[in-house]
Order: C-alpha cells, then sequence, then structure tokens
C-alpha cells in the first residue's frame, strides 16, 4: 500500500512539473529571428566599405599573442562589402542565410549554412547577402606587418547582379 502511494505522488509530481512547463511555455511571446541568432548583429558596418546595411560583432579581439581577429557580420539582403584584399588572406564560414563571395575575375559562388571560403593573400574579393535573403558569416582575417584590409571601390550593382544561373 505504501508503495502505491509513493509512486502515485511521484506520478502527481510529474504531471504538475509538465503542466508548469507547457503553461509557462504558452505564456511567452514568440522567439524572434534575432533571438534565435547564434551572436548578435552588432555595430552598423562603416558605410564607406559596405554597401547596404551590414553589422560587425567582434568574436575575437587581435593581441599580442593571437593576432587574428575573428567576427560575426550581419548582411541586411543586398549588403555587401566593397571590393577588398586582405594581406594575410581570409577565412570565411556562411552560418545564415544565403550569400555571396566573388574574387575578381571569377564568377559569383553562392554560400549557405555550412560553407566555407579560402580567400588567398592579395587576392580582390567582396561579399555579401544575396539580393532576397540576409546573410550571416564568420570572418577570420590575419593581421600581417602590412596591414588586415585594404579597402577597394563598391560593388557597382551591374557586378552584384551577375550571377550566372547553374
Amino acid at each position: 500500500m505504501r508503495y502505491q502511494l509513493n509512486s502515485a505522488k511521484l506520478l502527481l509530481g510529474i504531471v504538475c512539473v509538465f503542466t508548469g512547463f507547457i503553461a509557462s511555455a504558452q505564456d511567452k511571446p514568440a522567439v524572434t529571428a534575432d533571438q534565435q541568432a547564434i551572436f548578435p548583429k552588432g555595430r552598423p558596418a562603416p558605410e564607406s566599405n559596405f554597401t547596404g546595411a551590414a553589422f560587425v560583432h567582434p568574436l575575437i579581439d587581435p593581441d599580442s599573442i593571437f593576432n587574428i581577429p575573428v567576427a560575426s557580420v550581419t548582411f541586411e539582403p543586398g549588403a555587401r562589402t566593397h571590393w577588398h584584399t586582405h594581406a594575410g588572406g581570409q577565412g570565411l564560414i556562411a552560418i545564415d542565410g544565403i550569400g555571396y563571395y566573388q574574387e575578381k575575375g571569377k564568377p559569383i559562388q553562392i554560400l549557405r549554412k555550412g560553407d566555407s571560403v579560402k580567400c588567398p593573400p592579395d587576392t580582390e574579393h567582396w561579399h555579401g547577402a544575396s539580393p532576397e535573403v540576409g546573410f550571416v558569416q564568420i570572418a577570420v582575417t590575419p593581421n600581417t606587418a602590412r596591414g588586415r584590409v585594404t579597402w577597394l571601390r563598391p560593388v557597382t550593382d551591374q557586378e552584384y547582379r551577375s550571377l550566372k544561373k547553374q
């Protein structure tokens, strides 16, 4: 009899806990897209080097021992960097949305969640979001004695829209 009573109390406790979880979940507002993001959006990227709305959130600041800054960059649809180069090259990891990446003289590559790109040192390139869908990337950009980035001219709308249908 005592065993049955303890089992009944345990079952009642479990039901109460789950009922509380369900009620609590129903009281919470819906999760927004920003709340689902892995990293915060960050500060607005400088308009002098970007077209459209882009945001940078530093993840690892360089120091005297680890001289490889890492940042999350969020591009709204249609936003992109200007053409630029990196003396130490750059690694990009797509973590959300649909992105574009292009090296000078080559076709645009589409980047999706999980894709990565190694941009060789001193290679002119640009990257950003597709026209309809935003894009979030992790950028790994080594510092060198020659600096981290050399900004060039804006990507024209004609260049941006030159994606070849495959």
